[in-house]
């Protein structure tokens, strides 16, 4: 049956195709003869044979509808009864299946229900067996975590006795260094609270300042080069600290005169208002600083300075660095030098002048010794010249004493080995035996 449709439908699309193709034909005929203006006659054969095929088209049309209803309701018809069939053999296959089943759950429920009361059993036995294990279990670790908590007890005790007594040991000698540190910072506070006394004390500066630049120099120049508390201005009664011996004219010496000031007060003053970091403290600070110096520096010029027994300057020794560097910051030692001829120095600086002046008496004392020298050379070589003689003298006696060596040597020799010919000669082992008896 689908066969024959398949073989309608071909057949119907063939006779379309047909048509369409004639259809096409018809039209570009007719687009030819329009466009070549032919008889009226092939337009009028064109249109009956264009109406005939549209009645034969629709007659097609009218079969195929005809054919294809047919066909439907056969169809139906076939497919109602086939499935009817078709039914009625799946009901007996689906009831015997559902009987073959059923058979089988009901075997399969037996052999579950079977299955879960001997593993219900079995595995009551084993609950009481794992239960006995675990209680076993549970008294064997129990007697084991007692006996190893004692002897974790025990250890812990032993360890916590030593480290408690290491720890004792240690806290001990800790707190013995403590108490000595606290007698160190005790002796080290009376110290400093003495070294405070010193410092504000203005008397106890002074000497402090004083034995500071005397260490200077003694450890650079000899002590006849400089005096200690000398009076170096005529009619005054005020001597100086330290006073170099310079040289002077026809061996005589002029002095230097070296006073040491030390004004910790107003240095204080300073550094404190350094750390208040006020600008107008720091100046009036440094203000009364450089006013002291310049006293100072009055002082010792009227004082001690009196040309030409003294040179024309004289000089400020500070024993602390920091003052020193503090006093050349404000620029006031070219004031001291132009006005009052005071040279200010630090401990540094006091070196390094002290040896300078040392090279230069070392050179001074040279050229002053070049005419001895130069004597001492002329006693040398007229010693020299003495020498000399006598040299050739001595030259000329050793000649004769070899000249006369030689004369003996050959004529007495020769005389005495001629005597001797007429002896009989021993053998080397008799004469030294008779030598040796």
């Amino acid at each position: 049956m689908i066969e024959l449709v398949l073989a309608i439908i071909t057949i119907a699309l063939v006779v379309i195709s047909l048509t369409l193709n004639i259809i096409i034909l018809i039209k570009n005929s007719q687009k030819q003869h329009v466009n070549t203006n032919q008889d009226e006659s092939i337009k009028e054969i064109t249109g009956l044979i264009s109406k005939d095929l549209d009645d034969k088209l629709s007659k097609l049309r009218i079969e195929l509808n005809t054919s294809l209803s047919n066909f439907q309701s056969s169809l139906s018809t076939m497919t109602k009864n086939e499935f009817t069939g078709q039914n009625t053999q799946q009901k007996q296959n689906f009831d015997s299946m559902i009987q073959s089943i059923t058979s089988n759950l009901k075997t399969f429920n037996d052999t579950l229900l079977n299955n879960t009361t001997t593993s219900e059993n079995k595995l009551e036995n084993i609950r009481t067996t794992v239960e006995k294990s675990i209680q076993s279990l549970q008294q064997d670790n129990s007697k084991k975590l007692d006996e190893m908590r004692q002897v974790v007890d025990e250890k812990l005790q032993k360890t916590l006795d030593d480290k408690l007594a290491q720890s004792f040991d240690m806290v001990t000698k800790s707190l013995q260094k403590v108490y000595e540190s606290i007698g160190e910072m005790q002796t080290l506070a009376s110290s400093v609270g003495d070294l405070k006394k010193v410092l504000s004390n203005v008397k106890t500066r002074g000497i402090l300042g004083e034995t500071q630049l005397g260490n200077i120099l003694e450890q650079i120049l000899s002590s006849e080069q400089y005096d200690t508390n000398v009076v170096t201005k005529k009619g005054s009664k005020d001597p100086v600290e330290f006073a170099i011996k310079m040289p002077g004219k026809d061996n005589s010496f002029i002095y230097l005169p070296i006073d040491a000031k030390f004004p910790m007060d107003t240095y204080q003053t300073v550094l404190d208002a350094y750390e208040t970091s006020n600008s107008d403290n720091v100046k009036s600070a440094i203000t009364a600083l450089n006013t002291k110096i310049k006293k100072f520096a009055k002082d010792i010029h009227d004082k001690y300075i009196d040309v030409p027994n003294t040179t024309d300057f004289g000089i400020m020794f500070l024993p602390i660095e920091g003052l020193y560097a503090e006093v050349v910051k404000s620029g006031v030692t070219e004031t001291l030098q132009r006005d009052y001829k005071i040279v200010v120095a630090g401990p540094t600086t006091m070196a390094a002048l002290l040896n300078s002046l040392q090279m230069g008496f070392k050179t001074l004392a040279i050229q002053q010794r070049s005419q001895e020298v130069w004597k001492i050379l002329g006693a040398v070589k007229t010693e020299f010249d003495n020498f000399e003689e006598v040299l050739t003298k001595t030259q000329e006696r050793i000649n004769q004493a070899s000249d006369q060596l030689e004369k003996l040597v050959g004529t007495r020799t020769r005389k005495i080995q001629k005597r001797l010919d007429d002896v009989t000669k021993l053998t080397q082992e008799e004469a030294t035996k008779l030598l040796d008896e």
